[in-house]
């Protein structure tokens, strides 16, 4: 199995991950990071009290370079209520 690093972006920058996960495959690797992003992306909406981040991505590499990125937009909105 082969370490890969999600290093998690946002609109407040890139936030490295130094510890990295064993995965099988890239596949594993897909479903980690697709999971990891959706969790992020609802606790974002869930807690923010400003607007939440705009974008939100996760980037994974190996020991040698870049593999893949997953990203998600949010856009967020209000209609007015009737008076």
């Amino acid at each position: 199995m082969h370490r890969y690093y999600f290093d998690l972006r946002d609109d407040r920058g890139l936030f490295v991950d130094d510890e990295g996960l064993h995965c099988r495959d890239l596949k594993a690797v897909q479903t980690e990071a697709a999971r990891t992003l959706a969790d992020m992306a609802r606790d974002a909406v869930r807690t923010a009290t400003d607007p939440p981040p705009h974008m939100m991505s996760i980037e994974v590499r190996d020991e040698g370079g870049p593999v893949m990125q997953i990203s998600f937009i949010i856009e967020i909105s209000m209609q007015q209520a009737p008076s």
